[in-house]
Formats: C-alpha cells, structure tokens, sequence
C-alpha cells in the first residue's frame, strides 16, 4: 500500500494507530514521493513503514545536480538505519540505475524496464521473459 506523505501528516496519531493495524494484517506499507512534501524526519521514526519511495525529482537530477546524489546517498542510509527499504523512482538511464546500485538503493522502478502498458498487454508481457532479461 502507498500513502503520500502528505495524506499521513494530517493526523499523526490517527494514521500510526491504522498503519499499525495494517502492517498486523500483513501490508506493506510505502511513503509516496518521499522528499517532496512535509517530509519530517521525526514522522519518519512514528509511521510502521516498510518502504521508502524516494521521488524522481532526485533520480532524473542525479548528474545534474550534486545535491540530488547527496540526498539520495542521505535517503538510502538513513532508510536502512531504522530498517527501511528504499525504492528509486523514475529510473531511466544505465547511469542512474549503476548509482543508485552503488548506494545500495534495495529497488528501483522506471521507463529502463518498461514503459506504462494498458492492461491487457501485462500477461503477453510477463509472458515474454526475455524482455526482461535483456534489460540491465
């Protein structure tokens, strides 16, 4: 399940008490475009989260901007040191997925992998392993 930070700061308490619940019941709970929002780092160590999304914003201006790769580096390390795994959004180059490996990044999602399909192509897609493979 993916929640915005946004939709999680308008009642802290109330949003840990039902993140909680969810996690019991065996979800896995994502922050949305991480980074972006009212990102505080002390809603961070309160919400049961399992996944942090670290927004595209950062991935696209990774060798564009020295500081996207300083707060990516940031994201990463501070996610494993209280347990949470981190996903790159937007990846679409070689260059990016090659330093987001090299930070330890746990995953990535983006256009080098697949672009946006309707529906009704994922099973012919799935099917079709070596579309997969042939990606880095």
């Amino acid at each position: 399940m993916e929640l915005t930070e946004n939709a999680l700061v308008k009642n802290i308490e109330s949003a840990v008490e039902k993140l909680r619940a969810l996690r019991k019941w065996g979800f896995n709970i994502s922050i949305d475009d991480f980074g972006i929002g009212y990102s505080s780092l002390s809603y961070l160590v309160k919400f049961p989260i399992n996944y942090l999304k670290l927004d595209r914003s950062f991935v696209v201006d990774l060798f564009k901007d020295p500081d996207a790769k300083s707060v990516a580096k940031a994201v990463v390390s501070m996610a494993h040191e209280i347990n949470v795994k981190v996903v790159a959004e937007g990846v679409e180059t070689l260059e990016q997925l090659s330093f987001l490996r090299n930070i330890k990044c746990d995953q990535v999602q983006g256009y080098i992998f697949c672009k946006p399909v309707p529906p009704e192509r994922i099973k012919e897609i799935l099917g079709r392993k070596e579309e997969f493979t042939s990606k880095p």
